[in-house]
């Protein structure tokens, strides 16, 4: 039952994920988001990886509760909002953005899909634009440039 609740919200996370990104990293935060988009800081690091935190916390209330009633369900949704976030971190900022030279040159059509679609989501460096608010899954027309090639 553990694996099915890290599971389940390891999927629903996705769903949070376009809906934290589109209404409120480009909205009422964006002030925090808008450097990812622009550019404009110098650094290794953006005002964007605060994120990293603040989604974070909720994830490590749930485990640290969850685990005071000897690990019931609220730590294993922690759990599962964990690995969605670790694997946020090595998709979005290691693959995609390539903070680390790992993958470059891959061609696996999934991966390639979803690098398309958030360069799609990059092309608009404004507030109220966007589309492709989403990780791991993205519209098919993405899915379809990659996986329709004939070699």
């Amino acid at each position: 039952m553990n694996l099915i609740i890290i599971f389940i919200t390891f999927l629903l996370m996705e769903c949070a994920t376009w809906l934290i990104h589109k209404y409120i990293m480009h909205g009422f935060l964006w002030t925090l988001h808008r450097d990812h988009h622009d550019h404009s800081t110098d650094g290794a690091f953006e005002k964007n990886d605060y994120f990293f935190a603040i989604f974070a916390l909720p994830a490590i209330a749930l485990m640290y509760f969850g685990s005071l009633s000897h690990f019931n369900y609220l730590f294993y949704i922690g759990v599962g909002i964990t690995l969605y976030g670790m694997t946020y971190f090595f998709v979005h900022d290691i693959f995609i953005h390539q903070r680390i030279d790992f993958l470059k040159n891959t061609e696996n059509p999934y991966l390639l899909a979803i690098r398309r679609a958030h360069k799609q989501h990059h092309k608009h460096i404004g507030k109220g634009e966007g589309e492709c608010f989403g990780f791991l899954w993205v519209p098919i027309k993405y899915f379809k440039m990659y996986f329709n090639k004939t070699k």
